[in-house]
């Protein structure tokens, strides 16, 4: 581990000394590939020169400690090394999770897909209420939130509803938060009291590059449709909305939100590559056990995930046993103790794994 933190230190002065150099910032792009690198080897650099400055520390405090008479000296020479060593095992841990391979979609935007599951009307309320909780969880981090497709009911729900999310490590925070949440509460519909159980299904996916998938023309059919719902101004009256059809995965895309058919059939095409490009990931995902093993749950579509119960205020995440007595603050948007959590206990499978290794 330390000949590779020394080989990363390396090439982090490395790149800071051609960083500095007139021709790298006159080239835009190769200014930008060198800042990403030394933005994604900071961190680790940072911990490791802590944890080198902790090491000489330790050592010092010994080695004056071996000669120091003074009783009062001593003890002082003696709590500085126990901090020390204490700091070290600290930042020895920090190391090992830094040093792990990144997911190499953990920096992507996201589209997120919300569809109503088992449960009828109290289902497609429970979706809304979750697009609702992720948009406010958004909002808190300050990134982007952008509406896609929604199918509304009547009653404030909604059958499905798809959005992207834009922000620096959006795909790294939200990828665990795909499979199926459950909620159990007494439906507002409901005259006898009974508690219902409904379910939506959400989906996390990273957007793709058009390098990261390529499409066929001969493969799609385009259809210019009058869009239906909230939209805007014109967007009834008009033959604005794109519906995608892909022959070979049978993938329907639906697009209405924009106002211009050309906005919309960009948009179109750009969850068609996140589907394909989703479809592939897992593809790998379920050719690889030992990857399967090494996350969070077993990354299946239809797992069941998690639980918001309502009678009882609290919300349980069935991957971790993780469960919270605050629902209203969770739906109102609260997740990050969740998704901490989810990344703390995803972090420590893959440490376990790479030991056994």
């Amino acid at each position: 581990m330390f000949d590779k933190l020394e080989a990363l230190l390396g090439r982090y002065e490395e790149l800071m000394n051609e960083l500095q150099m007139p021709d790298v910032a006159n080239d835009a792009d190769r200014f930008k590939k060198l800042m990403k690198e030394q933005a994604e080897l900071e961190p680790i650099v940072t911990a490791y020169k802590e944890y080198k400055k902790c090491r000489d520390d330790e050592a010092d405090a010994v080695s004056m400690l071996e000669s120091e008479k003074d009783e009062e000296m001593r003890t002082m020479l003696k709590e500085e090394q126990a901090a020390a060593k204490k700091r070290l095992e600290e930042l020895e841990k920090e190391l090992k999770i830094l040093l792990l391979p990144k997911d190499p979609n953990d920096d992507k935007n996201v589209y997120v897909e919300i569809r109503a599951g088992a449960g009828g009307d109290e289902a497609a309320l429970f979706a809304a209420e979750l697009y609702r909780m992720y948009s406010h969880y958004v909002e808190s981090r300050n990134w982007k939130s952008e509406l896609v497709s929604v199918d509304e009911t009547g009653i404030g729900g909604m059958k499905e509803v798809e959005f992207m999310v834009s922000g620096a490590g959006a795909y790294s925070v939200l990828k665990y938060e795909s499979g199926v949440h459950r909620v159990q509460r007494v439906p507002e519909t409901e005259s006898g009291g009974r508690i219902h159980t409904s379910t939506a299904t959400v989906a996390v996916m990273p957007e793709a590059e058009d390098v990261d998938v390529q499409i066929d023309e001969k493969d799609i059919r385009i259809d210019v449709t009058r869009a239906s719902g909230n939209g805007g101004q014109c967007v009834n009256t008009t033959d604005s909305a794109v519906r995608l059809t892909h022959y070979p995965t049978g993938i329907v895309i639906y697009s209405q939100t924009e106002k211009s058919q050309i906005q919309n059939k960009e948009k179109a095409f750009q969850i068609l590559r996140a589907r394909l490009y989703d479809l592939e990931c897992q593809k790998a995902h379920d050719a690889e056990a030992d990857l399967r093993r090494s996350q969070i749950g077993t990354g299946d579509r239809s797992e069941k995930i998690r639980t918001y119960n309502f009678p009882q205020g609290r919300v349980t995440d069935h991957r971790i046993g993780l469960t919270l007595y605050k629902i209203d603050k969770v739906l109102g948007g609260d997740l990050q103790e969740l998704i901490d959590a989810c990344t703390t206990a995803d972090q420590a499978a893959k440490l376990s794994r790479m030991n056994e290794a």
